[in-house]
């Protein structure tokens, strides 16, 4: 989708820190947490929640109390008189909540929007349908989290066979593999320098609630220290493969938020007037069983809307599930590793499903701003061998 007039201020984006699943963040309500993370996320950016007339929220794990979406959370943190979507797809949630708030704003029918993405893989619900025609009337089941990760029901593959499949059609090896890990996982530390100097520009702390007082998480849960000796010990998923859990990500819990507004409106809100334009998005589908392919289509889609080739990117940030997705990537585009995901990745600091793109978006605008603008990239894939992709513009 080409887009003309919608901005994301500078500033006005953020992520909570992602907690690796069953840890800290475990027994916290997705929603509960996208309220504690916004209501302080906009109170420390002096946006008065009731001034937002249009709310999306992304959230792909069913919660407790979570059929009244995004009017709950609207309500709850002042602006009641407003709602909008829930918006679900799958990994590629975020470019979906980024798409709609564009439009809206792009169309003229608001001039100051939110999206929050929130989700927990911790405790994920086990989903009981009855049915009559099985014994006993015994119910159909379905763990929301732990099953479309080992099969997708329309090709009886995995996501791990999935990463399998497109590291063997493109012959990459296994220390291919552990190399682009190590480099994801050296930007991400760089992150963590002065006391986690560039992680604090856009990371909301998030409160947990205990019986007795409460604690704060203010930085990622679950990041392990990884080098080229631990990586070469590890035995791969399959048999045979190149992709082993040092390779991967992680399940996690955690929530991030994006505000997208008229020009005049993002000038007045971003960070010394600084904004981000979007200038389009991008969604697309890879062959069957080759999801870490499809970010490739979905960025070629959104690149072409905008009027730019990769040659016009800057910086590129993506959801990576896999290495394989950004070694995919870089063979495909020519784009160099060493400028993706400056910040680290979903590969390294884990993967809550819909709130991964927001921040990999929020980090891509920091990163562009630090370098005093330029054009970025974020793209990532999705169940079902999709994929979906967002073109920035900063403008210093």
């Amino acid at each position: 989708m080409k887009l003309r007039n919608a901005f994301i201020p500078f500033g006005m984006s953020w992520t909570s820190p992602f907690a690796k699943w069953q840890g800290p963040l475990a027994e916290i309500n997705s929603l509960d947490l996208a309220l504690d993370v916004t209501e302080r996320a906009l109170a420390e950016r002096d946006l008065p929640a009731s001034e937002i007339t249009e709310w999306a929220l992304g959230c792909t794990v069913p919660q407790q109390t979570g059929f009244y979406g995004v009017t709950l959370v609207s309500r709850r943190l002042g602006a009641g008189a407003y709602a909008g979507p829930w918006i679900a797809r799958a990994c590629a949630t975020s470019a979906a909540v980024v798409e709609h708030l564009a439009a809206q704003v792009e169309t003229g029918a608001h001039e100051l929007t939110i999206g929050v993405v929130t989700d927990r893989t911790s405790n994920g619900p086990l989903m009981a349908w009855s049915s009559a025609t099985r014994p006993g009337g015994a119910p159909v089941t379905e763990h929301w989290v732990l099953d479309p990760m080992k099969l997708d029901p329309t090709t009886g593959q995995s996501m791990n066979d999935t990463a399998e499949n497109t590291a063997a059609a493109a012959g990459f090896t296994r220390e291919q593999v552990d190399e682009v890990t190590l480099l994801r996982h050296e930007q991400y530390r760089s992150t963590l320098a002065d006391d986690r100097a560039i992680q604090r520009e856009y990371m909301v702390p998030v409160r947990i609630p205990l019986r007795k007082g409460e604690d704060w998480l203010a930085e990622d849960h679950g990041v392990f220290p990884t080098t080229a000796e631990g990586l070469a010990r590890l035995a791969p998923v399959k048999p045979g493969g190149v992709v082993t859990y040092g390779a991967q990500t992680h399940p996690a819990d955690g929530c991030a938020g994006v505000v997208v507004a008229s020009r005049d409106r993002a000038r007045e809100l971003g960070r010394d007037g600084v904004t981000a334009q979007v200038l389009a998005t991008g969604f697309a589908r890879a062959e069957p069983a080759f999801m870490p392919m499809a970010p490739v289509p979905a960025a070629q889609a959104a690149l072409r809307d905008a009027g730019l080739t990769i040659d016009d990117v800057d910086v590129v940030t993506t959801h990576n599930p896999f290495a394989v997705n950004d070694l995919w990537f870089a063979k495909e585009t020519g784009f160099p590793l060493e400028r993706m995901n400056p910040y680290g990745s979903s590969l390294v600091y884990g993967h809550p499903q819909g709130p991964t793109g927001a921040r990999a978006l929020t980090e891509l605008v920091h990163a562009l701003h630090a370098r005093g603008g330029g054009v970025g990239l974020f793209t990532g894939c999705a169940a079902g061998d999709s994929a979906g992709s967002v073109v920035v513009r900063v403008d210093g």
